[in-house]
């Protein structure tokens, strides 16, 4: 029968891609198929069009998730370091930037195409534009129906991804097939996300849209110190996407604008010390200086330091280093880099990522419960997740 398959393998993502490589390398015939006509925008858009593809410091610490060891075994199977080696087989030219990030020198595309030419030398046959219709297990057989077409397999890999920027196709078929089979999936949200605000701190925002300055974010026991950035709907950077994926609707985050330096220390100083200085200029000293005019103008701070009381002073050091926020909501999936939640991981096997109940079906990627902070970390779940499927397809 010419449309049967020992691997079938739904979207060709980062996962999809890796899964199929390492199902080819061991003899099986696959068949990798995608809904879009261009696969893999996700790697093409990302890192600003240079593939943020892997980060050195990978550490399950980096991964959220309801069971937060699930992700061990695949990362101990394929490493970071596995993938730097395939990169390097490529030819591709990289570069180190900050907090472990690996992104390539040149377009994205150099990964997809590396992609495709491992697929390519190991047999995968891809179909783009392909829309699944349903999917059926007969037997120990798993069938996939498109446009009134059947196709067979013993195994069936399911790495459609989720519900992050619909964009570029993302779409929630991913979970349906899991309900389908009556696995269990973690509520999603949109993960790695600006934050918006109303009122009084949106009007704050728009003034300093374009605004940038390094900020610890946190909520609870977990914070993040990297760049925040103002935007005319909120707040954006890398601190507070990281912070987005652990933030839920009604929960206030504690913004540290300054998180190097004790502002309340240094202003009683200050005042001691140097009396006659201006307000704003010691602001200027530690905050760009749109940001310390603005808080000195909408909180009427003015003048020499030693004009100031000690409670003008607190506040100041509370703006400033301790600014609490509760924020209206995010941006959605529109723009989330990942989604947050997917199919539980009780119902994986971590060491195989196959269904524990349904010999044969395997959920890999973004699908899954298993988020990654910013920085690489998603992708290098793709690619161990994939690696690990493809071992046991």
């Amino acid at each position: 029968m010419s449309n049967k398959y020992d691997v079938i393998i739904i979207g060709a993502g980062a996962a999809g891609m890796m899964c199929a490589i390492e199902s080819g390398k061991r003899g099986k015939s696959v068949l990798l198929v995608d809904h879009a006509a261009k696969i893999a925008e996700k790697i093409r858009i990302s890192g600003g069009g240079r593939c943020n593809f892997t980060n050195i410091n990978t550490n399950p610490k980096n991964f959220i998730s309801q069971n937060p060891n699930f992700s061990i075994s695949a990362l101990n199977q394929y490493t970071p370091d596995d993938f730097i080696e395939l990169i390097k087989k490529h030819n591709i030219a990289y570069h180190e930037k900050t907090l472990g990030q690996l992104f390539c020198d040149h377009k994205s595309q150099l990964i997809i195409d590396m992609l495709l030419s491992e697929c390519n030398q190991v047999n995968v046959k891809i179909k783009k534009c392909f829309v699944v219709d349903k999917v059926e297990k007969v037997n120990d057989d798993y069938i996939v129906i498109n446009n009134n077409d059947k196709y067979f397999s013993k195994s069936l890999v399911i790495a459609s991804g989720g519900l992050s920027i619909p964009k570029i196709g993302a779409t929630d078929f991913g979970y349906k097939i899991a309900s389908q089979f009556n696995l269990n999936i973690v509520e999603t949200q949109p993960a790695l996300v600006p934050l918006t605000f109303t009122d009084e701190i949106l009007s704050l925002c728009n003034e300093l849209s374009g605004l940038s300055l390094n900020a610890n974010i946190s909520q609870g026991n977990i914070s993040f110190e990297e760049g925040m950035l103002f935007t005319h709907r909120g707040l954006s950077g890398p601190s507070i996407l990281q912070i987005s994926s652990y933030w839920s609707q009604g929960d206030s985050i504690n913004i540290n604008l300054c998180p190097r330096d004790n502002l309340g220390e240094i202003l009683q100083d200050k005042k001691n010390t140097k009396p006659k200085q201006n307000i704003i200029s010691i602001l200027c000293e530690f905050l760009p200086k749109r940001l310390a005019m603005i808080i000195c103008d909408k909180n009427k701070f003015k003048g020499n330091i030693s004009e100031l009381s000690k409670q003008s002073l607190d506040k100041i050091n509370n703006i400033i280093n301790s600014w609490h926020v509760t924020p209206k909501g995010s941006e959605g999936y529109r723009t989330a880099e990942v989604t947050r939640g997917g199919v539980d991981t009780d119902e994986i096997s971590s060491k195989t990522m196959m269904c524990r109940n349904h010999p044969g079906l395997f959920f890999i990627g973004e699908v899954v419960d298993v988020t990654g902070h910013l920085g690489g970390y998603n992708f290098q779940w793709a690619w161990s997740s994939g690696f690990v499927a493809g071992q046991y397809t």
